[in-house]
């Protein structure tokens, strides 16, 4: 049973570590969905002039526009099959910010060659991202992005460096503590660091077909280009 992820790594997805290949098996042929909850440490921001653009990502559950220290926690990876019959796999991550919720969705394909995850962005996936998944030495995934572009009817264009940002995501697997450890950070090559979160989580898992995906777990629009 070969999940997005593993077809991306390829032999490299044997050499995390047994909780994370399990996580990251979460597909369409494995049947099954994960929730995690657990609570990030720290969700920060970067300086304040990058703040209105934090605000505006915002609006679309794309960026995280305020901060916090032991903010609860709750990541949903649910598989499915999109309006275009691509396997997707939602990342909806959900923050308890001082009362009031904040999410950063992603909705996430195999790219046509199946040798990297693309990754839609927000509630009309106006943004969408390569990313590269690779095994650490120690068992541990890291996530590089590359490549964005902004997408929106015949509009098609990369995102320049001097706007975006680049993404680095460490998960980890703390088997003293039996839980999963994540840390997320975004660095604008000019103006340095946007945003970013660290902390912990558990997870549980339940069968994707009795499951389904619940309302308002998919975009409101879907992309057909890759």
């Amino acid at each position: 049973m070969t999940s997005i992820f593993r077809t991306a790594m390829g032999a490299d997805f044997e050499r995390l570590h047994p909780e994370l290949r399990r996580r990251f098996s979460v597909g369409l042929a494995g049947g099954e969905a994960c929730t995690g909850r657990g609570v990030m440490d720290r969700v920060w921001h970067g300086r304040g002039l990058v703040k209105p653009f934090l605000v505006l990502g915002g609006t679309r559950n794309i960026l995280l526009p305020r901060q916090g220290r032991n903010v609860p926690f709750v990541i949903e990876n649910v598989p499915y099959a999109d309006t275009f019959g691509r396997e997707t796999v939602t990342f909806v991550r959900t923050f308890d910010l001082s009362g009031r919720v904040r999410r950063f969705d992603a909705q996430m394909v195999l790219s046509p060659k199946g040798d990297r995850i693309l990754d839609y962005l927000g509630t009309h996936q106006h943004l969408a991202s390569e990313l590269r998944f690779s095994a650490e030495p120690d068992g541990s995934l890291l996530i590089r992005s590359g490549e964005h572009r902004f997408r929106e009817g015949p509009v098609d264009v990369r995102v320049p460096e001097a706007i975006g940002g680049q993404a680095e995501v460490r998960e980890s697997f703390d088997e003293s503590t039996g839980r999963f450890r994540i840390r997320v950070r975004v660095v604008n090559r000019y103006v340095g660091p946007l945003f970013g979160y660290e902390g912990s989580f558990t997870v549980s898992y339940s069968d994707a077909g009795v499951r389904g995906v619940r309302p308002g777990l998919r975009p409101v629009r879907e992309e057909a280009r890759a």
